[in-house]
C-alpha cells in the first residue's frame, strides 16, 4: 500500500522582522503561496523580531504540539527607565536622570539573575495578546479599562547574562524558557529585583523547538524560494517521541481506529502512559497518537495523510 498526502503541507521558518504582526506574516505566506490555510505558532510582538513558525496546509492541525516547545530569546533591557507596556512601544511613566543612580555591579545583576532560574511566576503586562472575557488584553487598555491578569507559573530554563555597560545601564540577556513566558516583564521584574526601574529595548526570538533562527527565512527568501521552503512536518517534531505501527496497521491509524500493540508494555519509557507520538507506517509519518499503555493500544489523535490506498489489481485473461 503507499500513503498519498492530501494536500501541500508543511511548516515554515520564517525571520519575522519588526514592524510587522505575526497576523500579517501569515497574509504573507497565504499571498506568497496560493494558500488559505495557514497559521503560526507562538505570537511575537510587533516591534519583535525573530523566529515565527508557520504552519500551511494539514500541518496547522499539529500548530498545538509546537505551541508547547521550549522558546530561546536575546533581550537587551535599560534601567532607570518604566513604560507602561514593558518595551519602548509604551508611554513613559518613569525616567531617572543617568546622573542619579549608579549602575549596580556586575555580581549584582548575575546574584539577581540566578532569582529567576527555574520556576517562577510571573503576572503578564496588560499590553499583551491575553485574552479577559473573550477581548485582548490591549484592547481593553485601549478603551482605558482597567485590566487584572492573573499571575502565571513558568519555568526559565536558562538565562545568561552577556552583555553589561554600566555607562548606558543598558544588560543583554540569553534566555531559554517555557511556553507562556513574558520576557518584557522578566525584564522589569528583574529591574524590582535590582531597585530600578527597567525597560525591553530589544527582543528578538532565536529559538522555537527545532526551529532556530539560523536557518530562519526572510520574506525575501521566502517569496523566492514558493513551496519549496516547505519543511516536513515530521523533522519539526523531534521532541517527541516516535512510534512505529505494527505492519498492516497503516490504513486502520488513518480511519481514526486504535491499534493493540501488546509490546507497548515492554516499550522505552519515552512511551510511557498518555504519552504523545510521532506515528509512523511503512517508514512514513502519519500523524500524532496517544499511547495507551493499559490497553496496550495506540489511539490516533491528528491524521495528517490520506488513508493507504490498495494497488489495484490486475486481472489478466485465462
Amino acid at each position: 500500500m503507499t500513503v498519498k498526502p492530501l494536500e501541500t503541507s508543511g511548516f515554515l521558518n520564517v525571520l519575522k522582522p519588526p514592524g510587522m504582526s505575526s497576523h500579517d506574516i501569515v497574509g504573507f505566506v497565504r499571498h506568497t503561496l496560493g494558500i488559505r490555510k495557514v497559521g503560526h505558532a507562538g505570537t511575537l510582538d510587533p516591534g519583535a523580531a525573530g523566529v515565527l513558525p508557520v504552519a500551511v496546509g494539514r500541518a496547522t492541525r499539529l500548530i498545538e504540539y509546537l505551541e508547547h516547545a521550549d522558546k530561546s530569546y536575546r533581550a537587551e533591557l535599560v534601567l532607570g527607565i518604566a513604560t507602561d507596556s514593558g518595551d519602548t512601544s509604551g508611554t513613559v511613566l518613569e525616567k531617572l536622570e543617568a546622573s542619579s543612580f549608579s549602575m549596580l555591579s556586575r555580581e549584582a545583576v548575575e546574584e539577581a539573575l540566578s532569582k529567576f532560574r527555574g520556576d517562577i511566576t510571573q503576572v503578564p503586562p496588560a499590553h499583551s495578546a491575553i485574552k479577559i472575557g473573550g477581548r485582548r488584553a490591549y484592547e481593553l487598555v485601549r478603551e482605558g479599562k482597567t485590566v487584572e491578569i492573573p499571575e502565571r507559573h513558568v519555568t526559565i530554563h536558562a538565562l545568561d547574562l552577556i552583555g553589561y555597560d554600566a555607562g548606558t545601564h543598558r544588560l543583554l540577556l540569553d534566555v531559554t524558557c517555557s511556553r507562556g513566558t513574558y520576557i518584557r516583564t522578566l525584564c522589569i521584574d528583574l529591574g524590582r529585583a535590582l531597585g530600578l526601574p527597567a525597560v525591553m529595548t530589544f527582543l528578538v526570538r532565536t529559538r522555537v523547538g527545532d526551529f532556530t533562527l539560523a536557518d530562519a527565512m526572510t520574506l525575501e527568501e521566502l517569496s523566492a524560494a514558493g513551496e519549496k521552503a516547505l519543511l516536513a512536518p515530521e523533522t519539526m517534531l523531534s521532541g517527541l517521541p516516535r512510534y512505529d505501527l505494527p505492519a498492516g496497521r497503516e490504513n486502520a491509524f488513518c480511519n481514526g481506529l486504535s491499534t493493540h500493540d501488546f509490546h507497548l508494555a515492554e516499550a522505552e519509557a519515552a512511551c510511557k502512559d498518555g504519552a504523545i507520538v510521532r506515528v509512523y507506517g511503512m517508514d512514513t509519518f502519519l500523524g500524532i497518537g496517544r499511547i495507551d499503555r493499559a490497553a496496550a493500544a495506540v489511539t490516533p489523535e491528528k491524521v495528517i495523510v490520506a488513508p493507504p490506498q490498495k494497488p489495484k489489481s490486475t486481472k489478466t485473461g485465462a
